[in-house]
């Protein structure tokens, strides 16, 4: 028999999260850790809406009814088969309604207990957005900033390697965070899965424990972060990581090696700087780049563009900066990144 499952944590305690909608919702957004089992299909739900318009609901509903009745029978010789009976999924669809309920009697009969999320996707998202700005404010910020190519992120990953709580917006976010950050091959998530993912890390936080997080603006590539945890962020304290010209442009080379593997592809970034820096400028810049002169541009990149445009957004932005902590990395491997990241925390 199912029950509903009302509230919203980090859902724990369950043996496993079914979604029960179709593969195009499960892929805008779906719960952490979900699987999916389609009550119906992408195509399927396109059938029987087209029978409920174009002749009448109770024959939609008869269609609906067997092609949902053939596919929970398909989910349970898949992945039903070895389960022992103390295993507990929790199950959802959009609006707790026929799609979740359909899969939770069938398994409840077979002899599990099943939990159904009242109101289903619909209600968790609801929740979800209210949560996250109560949990943004509870939160004790410690803001990493340092201009473009000074090893934010590098440090976040070994703040965390040494047990610190790391708010990774841009891991999260799968974007380097500027008009050139957008990894090859790699999409951004829908901004609903990125708000997701974002709650899912807020609620594993310590309160008690700061959060370490890189100097963000409002945007993360094509994603908007939420307002509140933006104004939280930028009234915090914050840390100013400081590594040589020399050695940022090595770690850009770094960090972007997609760019000196296939200059076209740089070529065709720089055209997004063209309103900002002219295009006869930029035009240079892909000249020198199909010359096999990235280091040049890359160079000319952080002292024209990414650095004026930091210091005056970070003056304007962040209410702590001018008190900064400095920090000094040595150079930019992990080696020095771990020094930075002890004297930080010792402090």
């Amino acid at each position: 028999m199912a029950r509903m499952a009302r509230g919203l944590g980090s859902p724990g305690g369950f043996s496993a999260i079914i979604d029960a909608r179709s593969e195009d919702e499960f892929e805008l957004d779906h719960l952490p850790a979900a699987l999916n089992w389609p009550s119906l299909s992408n195509e399927q739900r396109i059938v029987v809406g087209t029978i409920y318009k174009q002749i009448n609901p109770f024959e939609a509903q008869k269609k609906g009814a067997a092609m949902v009745a053939a596919n929970i029978s398909r989910h349970i010789e898949q992945h039903v088969m070895e389960l022992p009976k103390n295993w507990q999924p929790l199950i959802y669809c959009w609006r707790g309604g026929k799609r979740s309920a359909s899969l939770a009697l069938i398994l409840g009969q077979i002899g599990f207990k099943v939990f159904i999320i009242e109101g289903g996707y619909k209600a968790f998202r609801a929740a979800l957005i209210a949560a996250i700005p109560v949990l943004a404010e509870r939160i004790s910020w410690r803001v990493i900033c340092g201009p473009t190519g000074s090893g934010k992120t590098r440090l976040l990953h070994r703040l965390k390697a040494q047990g610190a709580q790391v708010l990774d917006l841009e891991g999260l976010a799968r974007h380097r965070s500027s008009v050139l950050g957008v990894i090859p091959g790699e999409a951004q998530p829908s901004q609903k899965h990125f708000d997701t993912l974002l709650w899912d890390s807020l609620c594993s936080m310590d309160p008690g424990k700061p959060v370490y997080v890189e100097s963000e603006s409002r945007k993360v590539g094509n994603l908007a972060v939420p307002e509140t945890l933006i104004l939280a962020m930028r009234s915090s304290p914050c840390y100013q990581l400081s590594l040589s010209d020399d050695e940022r442009v090595k770690l850009l080379l770094e960090d972007y090696d997609f760019f000196v593997k296939d200059p076209a592809l740089f070529c065709n970034r720089l055209s997004a700087l063209s309103a900002l820096r002219g295009q006869q400028v930029v035009a240079q810049w892909q000249t020198q780049v199909m010359a096999g002169n990235v280091e040049s541009v890359v160079r000319d990149l952080l002292t024209l563009h990414y650095d004026p445009a930091y210091f005056t957004s970070m003056k304007r932005n962040f209410l702590q900066i001018s008190n900064a902590t400095l920090l000094q990395a040595a150079s930019r491997s992990d080696l020095a990144m771990d020094a930075v990241a002890e004297q930080l925390l010792a402090n």
